[in-house]
């Protein structure tokens, strides 16, 4: 089986698990692979909608429940955890609305937002409106990646021809350069 059979055929499960989580980097790619025809781009956006508003959504109700608890045992979550606090004081609804785009905050923020006085009701409607921002905007850069590597390449292969007899003028130049040189020596 092919790389490319593989993405047609477990690409949305990896889109999904890969959006659950951390998934920048598999959008992007999902995002590449869609314009590459392998997945479909709505189908793409909307399974990484889905799948990254549950997971904030799972790790806010998990912070809520036992915030606590896991801040004790994973001390590293707890300096993302005071970072997000620090942040809710001045700024509630912009820190739910882009606690996926920040670096390092993507399972800590949404534990910390769930510990916080956030009501659920107001995380879940600005969880969705994130996620509904987050998910096309990354699949999109995949996407638009995509179509650059193709414009670029297509640009390349219009001047291959002429690139190729510069840079053989260029090493003829040289080398009739470097004998002159000598000669004159």
């Amino acid at each position: 089986m092919s790389l490319m059979q593989l993405v047609a055929e477990y690409g949305y499960l990896a889109v999904f698990l890969g959006a659950l989580l951390e998934g920048e980097t598999v959008l992007v790619l999902a995002g590449y692979a869609a314009h590459q025809g392998y997945l479909s781009l709505p189908l793409v956006v909307v399974t990484a909608l889905c799948a990254g508003a549950l997971g904030d959504q799972g790790f806010f109700l998990v912070g809520r429940r036992y915030g606590t608890a896991l801040l004790q045992r994973y001390p590293k979550l707890e300096a993302g955890a005071q970072r997000v606090d620090r942040m809710l004081v001045r700024f509630q609804t912009p820190v739910i609305l882009g606690i996926r785009f920040m670096y390092g905050l993507r399972v800590a923020g949404p534990i910390a937002l769930g510990m916080s006085a956030v009501p659920t009701w107001r995380f879940v409607l600005f969880n969705l409106i994130g996620a509904a921002i987050w998910a096309p905007l990354v699949v999109g850069t995949g996407y638009l990646f995509g179509q650059t590597l193709e414009w670029v390449f297509a640009d390349i292969r219009r001047y291959e021809e002429a690139a190729v007899l510069t840079i053989v003028g260029v090493a003829v130049a040289f080398a009739l350069f470097r004998r002159l040189r000598r000669h004159v020596r």
